[in-house]
């Protein structure tokens, strides 16, 4: 006798087998992606998160790391007086007075303002925890100047805050920012395809928003 064998259930559990294989590729690549973006950005972004981090306990609490103790220096001298009697304001000598000022005296910081008075101009430079002002009489060229610095830690604060750090560093704050999420949803996403720990993992990240939430209403008036 011949035997004739059977071959449409090993073909039907294949076809199968390759269709769940299809369904489960997405799945797999958006959770590869997860776990790269997840991996690779924390460490590109290792140091900033740090610096945030840091910062974050030190602008909460500045007298505990000396953040609010600042240096006060003032300088008195004459300058060109052609740089500043000009009757027509439009013709006022601003950068050469602005350059004589970092030349003479290692000012730093962008120039925040220049106002001319009649008899009186005035410029103000900041930058991260210092600030110059200078105060020049228009008819003699006299001037006084008082700089005012503070130490790392309050450079560090206004980095944070981003005050007075240039249009460069608000990037930087941006890109952080930009990269924290990013972080933040690949992880969450990551999360979602362990599932032992599934459920745990989002109801622990719930109550923390629920307490968060809670500290908000009660303790802050």
């Amino acid at each position: 006798m011949t035997s004739i064998k059977n071959n449409s259930a090993p073909s039907a559990l294949t076809s199968k087998k390759k269709a769940a294989q299809k369904s489960a590729s997405p799945k797999k690549d958006v959770a590869k992606l997860s776990r790269w973006l997840h991996i690779y950005l924390s460490m590109v972004s290792f140091a900033i998160v740090l610096f945030f981090s840091v910062t974050g306990l030190t602008l909460n609490h500045p007298t505990w790391f000396g953040g609010d103790k600042q240096v006060v220096v003032k300088y008195k001298g004459a300058m060109n007086v052609n740089w500043v009697n000009s009757p027509d304001t439009n013709k006022i000598a601003k950068l050469e007075i602005v350059e004589f000022l970092r030349k003479t005296y290692q000012v730093k910081g962008a120039v925040s303002e220049f106002r001319i008075d009649d008899s009186e101009l005035s410029v103000s430079l900041k930058g991260p925890a210092y600030s110059c002002d200078a105060f020049i009489d228009r008819e003699t060229g006299k001037y006084e100047v008082s700089e005012i610095k503070m130490g790392i830690v309050a450079v560090m604060n206004d980095l944070h805050k981003g005050r007075d750090s240039g249009a460069g560093w608000s990037w930087i704050i941006d890109i952080s920012a930009v990269f924290l999420v990013l972080i933040s949803l690949s992880g969450l996403i990551l999360l979602c395809f362990i599932k032992k720990k599934r459920v745990a993992g989002l109801v622990t990240g719930i109550v923390g928003l629920i307490i968060c939430y809670l500290i908000y209403v009660i303790f802050v008036p």
